[in-house]
């Protein structure tokens, strides 16, 4: 049975969600929390997948460069319906909207995640695809959501880990990665860089 022992160390976890460093403590990592201060700004016609891949990497580039010793992980995550990447809201309105505009339908979620050492040489990244039907909402229930404020902070104006369970339907793909990290995946990955070290 595997367990964090045979994982790199150091790790450096570069982001300010505290969903993802919820994920990881759960799964028994031993880490540290560096905030990257990166511009997330999408790019013109960029795909959700390239995004995420991009922003993963630059927020853990941001960090391996002054901590260069350490396994640096960067994540970034968004939900992509008709065409459109629906990253974290800024505004109750737009957070209405975006509700509005996934309830009752299917959408995806794409999570990029890198692992940069930079003293190794080590540039990994890569991305999942999560696939989330949310049941029907009205415009009551929607409102009385946001009153919660916890989609405020989150890609899609929801948190699958919170109350905005209630309105998932199904769910095809990892769990952790809607959450905003495919724990699964990257502690895979960890794994085999451990065992080249």
């Amino acid at each position: 049975m595997n367990n964090t022992n045979d994982l790199p160390n150091p790790i450096v976890l570069a982001s300010a969600s505290p969903r993802r460093l919820e994920l990881l403590s759960q799964a028994g990592v031993q880490f540290t929390v560096l905030v990257p201060g990166v511009d997330e700004t999408p790019h013109v016609a960029e795909t959700p997948q390239a995004m995420v891949e991009r922003l993963a990497l630059l927020k853990a580039s941001a960090i391996a460069r002054a901590q260069p010793g350490s396994y640096v992980i960067g994540a970034d995550t968004t939900v992509f319906i008709d065409g459109q990447s629906l990253g974290k809201p800024t505004s109750e309105r737009e957070a209405y909207e975006m509700l509005m505009s996934i309830q009752g339908r299917t959408h995806q979620v794409w999570g990029g995640i890198a692992i940069v050492h930079e003293r190794l040489g080590i540039s990994r990244v890569w991305s999942h695809m999560t696939e989330v039907t949310m049941r029907s909402m009205n415009s009551q229930q929607v409102h009385a959501y946001v009153a919660t404020k916890e989609p405020l902070d989150k890609a899609g104006s929801y948190a699958i880990q919170g109350i905005g369970l209630q309105f998932v339907d199904t769910i095809s793909g990892s769990y952790s990665n809607v959450v905003g990290l495919n724990i699964a995946s990257l502690l895979s990955e960890l794994r085999g860089l451990a065992c080249k070290a």
